[in-house]
């Protein structure tokens, strides 16, 4: 990380240039993690102590710039606007879907009101006659975690399935 410090009108003293890194530095090991190149330009006219502060990280240019009468004080602003905007940052990059997701009109995340609804996503399959020794068998060559098939004794619907302890669960619907 390279911040490069430049005083306008104001002595520059090694503890201004100091507060200036030190505060740079911790924000940007909390949200940023990649070098990143700072621009800090502390100036003074009258009674007007001004810090801008421009940062360049991941593809992205922040700035702030904050005017106050104690040019510590203004330093701790721009550097709290500069934290508020890479949390921004940090958040919408967090929630960006990557190329290959879209979000069709069902299968809506998380809605500002409330938390995020789960998912139902649909899987078509053909219930099969068979017997349930020929249904444990189909399950056992496929790999799938279930398989729904008809069962042949009693013409009802049914559901094999892997259980946790290496057995099969049977699931049959009762009556029509």
């Amino acid at each position: 990380m390279q911040i490069n410090v430049t005083f306008r009108h104001v002595d520059p003293t090694p503890a201004l240039r100091t507060h200036a890194e030190e505060k740079l530095e911790r924000m940007v090991r909390k949200y940023l993690h990649r070098p990143v190149d700072a621009h800090v330009i502390l100036s003074v006219a009258k009674e007007r102590h001004v810090a801008e502060v421009t940062l360049q990280a991941d593809h992205v240019t922040m700035f702030a710039k904050e005017e106050t009468t104690d040019l510590y004080a203004a330093i701790d602003l721009a550097v709290e606007k500069l934290e508020h905007q890479a949390q921004k940052l940090r958040a919408k990059r967090k929630e960006h879907k990557g190329p290959g997701r879209t979000v069709s009109e069902g299968e809506a995340g998380s809605s500002p009101d409330g938390p995020a609804r789960p998912r139902v996503i649909p899987r078509r399959v053909s219930a099969k006659p068979m017997h349930v020794d020929e249904a444990v068998e189909t399950l056992a060559r496929s790999g799938d975690g279930f398989l729904v098939f008809t069962n042949a004794a009693s013409q009802g619907l049914a559901v094999l399935y892997r259980r946790k302890d290496g057995n099969y669960g049977l699931i049959e619907t009762e009556g029509r």
